[in-house]
């Protein structure tokens, strides 16, 4: 049976709720999805779906978040009775299917997977053969920092970036069009890995540890090629430390002529004034200080004949849930910073 709707003041009047599913609601970050959403102001969480977790209670699983819905199978037609929008949290090559089969049935749909987020060629380099290519045409790059957000209020269809690609673009975007060539050193927290434990994320190998990994290629390179001007040489290598939630990028970059320190945070101001979710900020910047937030904390300052960026994220907010979520708001017509902090 579909959901009895929700409906909510404004202006004067009544307006219904705009009802949102949240696929894949077990993994890290569409866990706080669902807690994001549960709490929105101007959505409504009608379902949560999971997969080896179908039939648990999602507040038995991540007390927390206080989201008292039981995971389902995920199943399609259900989904889009109870749903006008769904988060699709599942990892790259199963949220395609599940995108398409959603898409198929008339739902908006934000996916926090890379299925989306790259063209077929730079995908299938990176990743695999394409489960769903015939919806990457309609598909927006999902950073409205970054010169997407028209394109997001009117798309159908938003792949949210990677954690470590949102803070390296954030960090380089102000740059673009006089950057030559940028090292971009990420350091992030063990949830980015997802919930999966492996070799590299078990306790005993990640706590009192720091190490890096992929130093020969990693795909979130293939969002920065994308995204920044063609030309632009990146040599990107992350770092996973022992913190649970967290990202910290530090990009060394070289510009094609030579930038005084107030001239590279007038790039800044100019670029992020008026963006509600980015703070320039007179030091380096902590990820204690973004920590369940939706923000990013940039600094800049120049040494030697390189500009120095430094940008703060939570990995689960700005570069995952918090980032969708205000994907979905432009998608909605509803006010970007509505219901994030």
């Amino acid at each position: 049976m579909p959901s009895r709707r929700r409906w909510l003041r404004s202006g004067g009047g009544c307006v219904p709720s705009q009802r949102v599913a949240v696929v894949g609601a077990a993994g890290f970050g569409g866990a706080v999805c669902a807690a994001i959403v549960q709490r929105h102001p101007a959505l409504e969480l009608t379902a949560v779906t999971a997969r080896s977790d179908a039939g648990r209670r999602h507040d038995e699983l991540y007390p927390i978040h206080r989201v008292g819905l039981t995971m389902e199978a995920f199943d399609a037609d259900s989904l889009a009775e109870r749903a006008d929008a769904a988060m699709v949290a599942y990892p790259h090559r199963a949220a395609a299917p599940a995108v398409r089969a959603l898409r198929e049935r008339g739902l908006k749909v934000v996916d926090l997977s890379a299925d989306f987020r790259l063209d077929r060629e730079r995908y299938e380099r990176w990743y695999q053969p394409h489960e769903a290519p015939e919806l990457l045409p309609e598909a927006v790059y999902g950073l409205p920092e970054i010169g997407h957000r028209e394109e997001i209020r009117g798309a159908n269809l938003v792949a949210a970036p990677g954690c470590n690609p949102t803070a390296a673009l954030l960090g380089l975007w102000p740059l673009r069009e006089h950057l030559r060539d940028a090292v971009v050193d990420i350091k992030t927290g063990v949830s980015g890995a997802g919930r999966e434990a492996t070799d590299q994320t078990h306790y005993v190998s990640a706590a009192d540890n720091v190490n890096a990994y992929k130093t020969e290629g990693h795909r979130h390179s293939a969002e920065l090629e994308q995204e920044l001007p063609d030309g632009v040489g990146i040599t990107f290598v992350p770092h996973l430390i022992p913190v649970d939630q967290g990202l910290l990028a530090t990009s060394y970059a070289i510009t094609a002529s030579d930038l005084t320190k107030d001239e590279t945070l007038g790039l800044f101001h100019d670029a992020y004034e008026g963006e509600p979710f980015i703070d320039v900020v007179a030091e380096p910047p902590r990820t204690a200080d973004v920590r369940g937030t939706n923000r990013a904390r940039a600094y800049v300052t120049v040494t030697g004949d390189r500009v120095l960026v430094e940008v703060a994220i939570d990995n689960l907010w700005k570069g995952a849930a918090g980032q969708a979520v205000q994907d979905l708001n432009l998608m909605l017509g509803l006010p970007e910073t509505e219901g994030l902090a």
